[in-house]
């Protein structure tokens, strides 16, 4: 059985007055909008924790370098556990770009719904980057430090695409680009 889409489990969870009130004109449109927002949260939560758990076995990586005393990756690898956090809180921490009445870029629900779609299919890229971080430590903890450089820079790029995607976020919102 396949995982229903984080919007459909939002409006499942429902109560009944708020069913009710869905009636009310004016507080439909508004509560679709929550919705909408809410599951884009949910979205962002599991790619955060997914950012957490990743920066955690690469902190644990960078203890197994120490401890072999692979000294020339030491720096670079605490610098990804840097970058992974900031980008981490960046998705934590990231504005629901609520449109206020007056304000000059509204964001209805179709850029509402453009944003949960692009939330949702970063979470590919952050769970491409977590396995890719969780493979490295499993060839650390089995002492195969050979491709351990190799397999450094190619976390690196993937933090930065996924960096790169996530800043683009606010444009995809906006209707800037696609």
């Amino acid at each position: 059985m396949a995982a229903k889409p984080p919007l459909e489990r939002v409006q499942e969870s429902e109560r009944l007055l708020e069913r009710i009130m869905l009636s009310i004109p004016g507080f439909r449109g508004y509560k679709l909008k929550e919705q909408r927002r809410e599951a884009d949260r949910i979205v962002r939560d599991y790619i955060y924790n997914l950012l957490v758990h990743a920066r955690d076995d690469l902190s644990r990586c960078f203890q197994i370098l120490n401890d072999a005393k692979v000294t020339e990756i030491l720096e670079p690898t605490n610098q990804l556990i840097a970058r992974l956090d900031r980008v981490a809180e960046k998705i934590n921490r990231a504005a629901y770009r609520y449109s206020a009445f007056f304000d000059s870029v509204r964001i209805d629900t179709p850029q509402l719904d453009h944003m949960l779609q692009y939330d949702t299919q970063l979470t590919d890229t952050a769970r491409k980057l977590a396995d890719t971080i969780s493979s490295f430590k499993t060839n650390l903890t089995e002492n195969k430090l050979e491709d351990a450089r190799n397999i450094e820079l190619q976390i690196s790029n993937s933090i930065t695409e996924l960096e790169d995607a996530f800043d683009k976020r606010k444009l995809v919102i906006e209707g800037v680009t696609v």
